[in-house]
């Protein structure tokens, strides 16, 4: 897919069928800016209708901070038009809900606020050993909100509110023990790559229709649960990688996906 004319605020590449998207303003320790909050919105669209694209990877740029959460040096950050129902941020996390691509954090540093609802949208995420994990909105008189609906269901509840309430921020080791990333590491490159590669020979059309079916039943009960995923499992069989992944498997080769 061509790339997009380069970003002063969000920068994105192309590597092999991984798009890379990196908020690039180390200066303001990669906080959400509105070009920020449009251009990872507009390009998790693009990706989702790109076959090509295989998963989305998202960090900040330096070493410092992976994302601060909004901007508060603008003055404007929490500001909105109160008429309108649906806001930017909140309709990200929603994109990223509905997302058959996966999209994967790389907490290169602090991941406070606002960053920790860019890491929570995403399916998974891997952090360097010298990140930190915080909300600290009770300290500038806030209270974190929408994060809340993507947080809730990755921390238990009172460590969440603990969180919450004091402001203060987990070690990347907490977080691990948390499982609210999947790998820590000296190299956060390291487990980028190690998840990358244990997923870019996997089936395109399993992921894709197993990340729609994973989300679905979110918020289903148990019934109604059961009866999609029973439905979903006949679709999975018809498709072009299911019949290959099955010959491959009797005939002892490597599949040959078409992601169809």
């Amino acid at each position: 897919m061509p790339e997009t004319p380069p970003s002063t605020e969000l920068r994105e590449e192309m590597r092999g069928p991984v798009m890379w998207l990196t908020i690039d303003r180390e200066e303001r320790r990669n906080a959400i800016s509105p070009a920020v909050l449009a251009g990872l919105g507009d390009a998790i669209a693009r990706a989702n209708s790109d076959n090509a694209v295989r998963a989305v990877v998202i960090t900040g740029a330096g070493t410092r901070a992976f994302c601060a959460g909004a901007d508060l040096h603008s003055g404007s950050s929490f500001k909105f038009d109160y008429a309108a129902p649906y806001q930017g941020f909140a309709n990200l996390f929603r994109q990223a809900r509905q997302s058959t691509v996966p999209l994967i954090a790389r907490v290169n540093g602090a991941c406070m606020a606002g960053g920790m609802g860019l890491m929570a949208m995403c399916d998974m995420a891997v952090a360097g050993s010298q990140a930190v994990f915080g909300l600290p909105e009770v300290k500038v008189g806030l209270f974190p909100a929408q994060v809340l609906s993507v947080l809730g269901g990755l921390l238990p509840r009172r460590v969440l509110a603990e969180m919450c309430i004091t402001g203060e921020p987990i070690d990347a080791a907490q977080a691990l023990q948390l499982n609210l990333v999947n790998r820590v590491s000296d190299d956060v490159d390291e487990s980028v790559d190690w998840l990358l590669g244990r997923m870019l020979d996997k089936s395109p059309a399993a992921i894709r229709r197993g990340l729609y079916t994973m989300k679905k039943i979110e918020a289903m009960a148990f019934e109604e649960s059961m009866a999609f995923t029973e439905s979903q499992i006949g679709l999975f069989a018809l498709t072009e990688d299911a019949a290959e992944g099955q010959l491959a498997f009797r005939e002892k080769r490597r599949p040959q996906w078409s992601g169809r």
